[in-house]
């Protein structure tokens, strides 16, 4: 429950706030103990306004400035004030305020960090909870800075590839569509007005153009259908583990997408054992923050070989998603103490690896398409065009 409150301060200054807590005993307890004397309190009716996501651009900017703040001696609860009022978006200035107004009412940073999972996720959450327990603050914020800074380029080089195929790939279909659709029924009225046998590629289109028209409805139906179908199955654990084997397994798409999850896994887990994270701890976080139910798998089984006595490498060696020469720099890290230096030098060399690959997939995929867009409407026109040239023809054999 939330309860808002007035109370004074030591210098009977009259401030006013709102602290959570399971009673109203309970709050007046965390009230005190800001050193602040209460003067009334009662549980806020108003309801607090739904968070939307926040962009990784905006956490990476408050860890800096964070960071910055924390290692210069300003006390964290002020740290956020002044960070509160720069931030550019409302919904982050509602998410800082709302953390530093529980941090006021006795939460630990971590804690109040980890109300808010669009802001802040697990992973965020567990390093903030290291840095606190380490007294290392301040490096565990310029730590996650760099390491979102990397995320954030590693999935932009992802999305920047795989751009200009889709803009290119779905104009090719509405363009295709918008011919089949419009224009291919123009010419059945004028072919159809000579009598004559058409061509059997023109039949093809013209028939194709005449069933997309008559079944346009259903077809948008079946298609919305069948994707909320494999939404609902997807969604599903079965459904999710089975989309992330074929997504891995997928040609030259699943290579990337290895190398992409090989990378994220290295800086990721680097990241949290330079930390100060433990090493169980920080193969949980990395294992629900991996997005593949896969690796996902592979790293709980990392997880049991370790309670056993066993090696993160263990499970890793067995899979098929971990390249050797991966396996083989984890092992030894792990037997000569090194294991967050090795981590790192693995996700800088995948993200070059994961570089070079999107842009040879790009410059790959650039000529497919267009091939493929000329190849298609090619057709259509050529199946336009070849009674028009036989038009005389048909004319005389319609006369």
């Amino acid at each position: 429950m939330v309860f808002s409150y007035k109370a004074k301060d030591q210098k009977g200054k009259l401030v006013d706030g709102e602290v959570e807590a399971s009673d109203q005993r309970e709050a007046i307890n965390k009230i005190k103990s800001l050193k602040l004397s209460v003067v009334s309190i009662s549980q806020s009716k108003k309801k607090r306004s739904k968070e939307g996501k926040v962009k990784p651009k905006e956490i990476v900017i408050f860890s800096r400035q964070l960071s910055t703040l924390v290692s210069s001696g300003v006390p964290i609860v002020q740290s956020l004030g002044i960070l509160e009022s720069q931030a550019e978006t409302k919904n982050f200035k509602q998410v800082i305020e709302r953390v530093r107004q529980d941090i006021e009412g006795g939460l630990s940073i971590s804690d109040a960090m980890a109300k808010h999972p669009k802001a802040f996720d697990e992973l965020y959450v567990s390093m903030i909870r290291a840095g606190e327990v380490g007294g290392i603050l301040d490096t565990i914020l310029d730590r996650l800075a760099t390491y979102l800074e990397s995320s954030s380029a590693l999935k932009d080089k992802v999305k920047s590839a795989l751009m200009y195929p889709m803009i290119v790939g779905s104009i090719a279909i509405v363009l295709t569509i918008f011919l089949v659709i419009f224009v291919i029924p123009i010419f059945k009225n004028i072919f159809m007005g000579f009598g004559a046998e058409l061509p059997l590629i023109t039949r093809i289109v013209i028939g194709t153009s005449d069933f997309l028209k008559a079944n346009i409805i259903y077809i948008i139906i079946a298609a919305g259908g069948g994707a909320y179908g494999i939404k609902k199955y997807i969604s599903t654990d079965a459904g999710r583990r089975k989309f992330d084997y074929i997504l891995l397994k997928m040609p030259v798409f699943g290579m990337i997408l290895k190398k992409v999850a090989i990378a994220r896994f290295s800086r990721t887990l680097g990241t949290l054992v330079k930390s100060g994270v433990p090493i169980l701890q920080g193969l949980e976080t990395v294992a629900k923050t991996s997005g593949n139910k896969i690796i996902e798998g592979v790293l709980l089984d990392s997880m049991k070989s370790i309670r056993e006595g066993g090696k993160i490498s263990d499970p890793l060696k067995k899979s098929d998603v971990f390249p050797s020469m991966v396996v083989q720099m984890i092992s030894v890290g792990e037997e000569t103490g090194s294991l967050d230096n090795m981590l790192s030098k693995i996700a800088d060399f995948y993200d070059q690896e994961v570089d070079a690959a999107v842009k040879g997939l790009t410059s790959m995929i650039e000529p497919i398409v267009m091939v493929f867009m000329g190849a298609v409407i090619g057709f259509i026109v050529i199946a336009m065009f070849i009674p028009m040239f036989e038009m005389g023809e048909i004319a005389s054999k319609a006369g």
